[in-house]
């Protein structure tokens, strides 16, 4: 059945994918949800202290879990010791050689970079190939933050541009004289103008079936589609029925304004039956 959705697309911060890849070194399942509770309250009370807000770290995560630390324990332990050197040791500290601090972080990113994913490049499909290598760029150029930022925006207009060219419709004839087209792929701003040149409204007959069965209304620019659509056949003089839309469908057209559609009739499971477009006004 097609399902109507408001969005997509959910970015991951820099302390999930330290979760995420400190998970998949110990073969556990963190929570996510709880880290970012935990760090949210942490950094809200350190603002009252003149702090700045912070997030988990891959670098001193991966010094962590390779020096064996496995338990809360450590994470408190390594935050206790990093007090007692900002606090107590600071003048210390300022006598270790920044060449020696450097060779540390060298170390660091040698061990957290994943060597692996260069094998691959030439197996996966361009757009995560070219998203991988403009990530790590972006993240030696500025930082981390932003190569994510970066990386989210293009891996989202990738996979807007991919769905844009993946609706098709089937369609067929039948005895009683109508046509049907059966619709293939989601149904949002980057496919509306590929929906439209799926349709022929001089050459169908008087009536016109589009079955959203295997298709996703997604977005205000689908409702324009079909409202598109629907004026399109009513200036040949001919109509459309729509069929297997969502009552989440049904709310989206009816808030369209042009397009009003009563589900009265739709059975408890949200599959509308035989409605029909004529003169801008979806009928049961």
């Amino acid at each position: 059945m097609a399902h109507c959705d408001a969005g997509w697309s959910r970015s991951h911060p820099p302390h999930q994918l330290t979760l995420n890849l400190v998970g998949e070194m110990l073969n556990k399942r963190g929570g996510a949800s709880q880290e970012c509770i935990a760090q949210g309250a942490a950094n809200t009370v350190t603002g009252f202290f003149g702090g700045m807000g912070g997030c988990a770290m891959i670098g001193q995560s991966m010094i962590n879990v390779k020096s064996g630390g496995r338990t809360r324990l450590a994470g408190i332990a390594a935050a206790l010791f990093l007090l007692l050197f900002i606090v107590l040791g600071s003048p210390v500290i300022e006598l270790i050689p920044l060449v020696a601090l450097v060779g540390v972080m060298f170390m660091v990113v040698i061990g957290t970079f994943a060597w692996n994913s260069l094998r691959i490049l030439r197996r996966v499909p361009l757009p995560d190939a070219f998203v991988t290598i403009l990530v790590t760029v972006v993240t030696v150029i500025s930082d981390l933050a932003v190569a994510v930022v970066v990386g989210v925006i293009v891996s989202a207009l990738a996979y807007a541009w991919n769905n844009a060219r993946r609706i098709s419709a089937n369609s067929e004839v039948h005895a009683e004289g109508h046509k049907s087209y059966h619709i293939k792929g989601p149904l949002f701003f980057g496919s509306s103008d590929g929906f439209a040149e799926l349709f022929t409204p001089d050459q169908d007959p008087q009536t016109v079936i589009i079955d959203f069965a295997e298709s996703r209304v997604v977005d205000q620019s689908a409702l324009q589609a079909i409202e598109a659509l629907a004026a399109k056949y009513e200036a040949v003089g001919k109509k459309i029925q729509l069929r297997h839309l969502s009552r989440d469908c049904h709310k989206l057209l009816t808030r369209a304004g042009h397009l009003v559609v009563g589900s009265e009739d739709d059975p408890d499971y949200g599959v509308a039956v035989n409605y029909g477009v004529r003169t801008g006004i979806l009928e049961s």
